[in-house]
């Protein structure tokens, strides 16, 4: 099951939360939800060299809460706030509410899956070998404090006349395991051949004890647990 669905819905509310936190109804619902794909679409193409990744966005009566998690926030912002400012300004117009619009640094960027799956994009539009830029990538990312990374390119590799596809992997990456802390991405590089798919899945550890462990803490406690 763990290999058939996006590992991040997979493990909704236990590993994570979701990105957009609101409720609605109806034909509100499906305007909200357009609205969030435009928000994110426009924070994307502003702030295209600032490095982000995840946009939350939070709904309350006449204001939209947005975090923005970037790897760049410095650029995001602006001599004096002025990239942040601009951005702001166009969210409300879009929006046509109060925004409220926070900034989150992204502290390693090498164990944030996105931002890894664009820098092998970008790797494989400048040419250089699919092979160099996933294992160099994968090795970047484990000495970073990765326990387990999974990269996997699909599509008319170096030019190839028929579309396969490659993985490579380095340590534990427990795909069907809810208690793991996955990140997982996908994006597209667009080639002189084609697109290209590039996904990346990164483990970062257990966030969810094992029964294993749960049960030596009860005993250690002194509280029997039984199977």
């Amino acid at each position: 099951m763990g290999r058939k669905v996006h590992p991040i819905g997979f493990r909704l509310n236990i590993t994570r939360t979701w990105d957009a936190r609101w409720y609605a109804e109806g034909d509100k619902y499906v305007d909200q939800l357009h609205q969030d794909i435009a928000i994110r679409n426009l924070i994307h193409e502003d702030a295209e060299r600032a490095g982000v990744s995840q946009i939350e966005i939070e709904r309350f009566p006449g204001k939209v809460n947005i975090i923005v998690h970037s790897s760049k926030p410095g650029v995001l912002i602006g001599r004096k706030g002025v990239n942040v400012k601009h951005t702001r300004h166009l969210l409300e117009e879009l929006v046509g509410e109060k925004i409220n619009l926070d900034i989150e640094e992204i502290e390693n960027p090498d164990l944030d899956a996105y931002l890894v799956a664009c820098n092998v994009a970008r790797q494989l539009e400048s040419r250089i070998s699919f092979s160099r830029a996933m294992s160099r990538t994968i090795s970047r990312s484990m000495r970073q404090g990765a326990e387990g990374v999974r990269i996997e390119v699909a599509g008319r590799l170096g030019g190839s006349e028929m579309a396969r596809t490659i993985h490579m992997r380095e340590g534990r990456v427990p795909r069907q395991t809810l208690r793991a802390d996955i990140d997982y991405a996908l994006t597209e590089a667009a080639t002189a051949y084609g697109s290209i798919g590039v996904k990346v899945w990164i483990y970062k550890g257990e966030v969810v004890p094992s029964f294993e462990e749960e049960e030596k803490a009860a005993e250690h406690d002194g509280v029997y647990v039984s199977r």
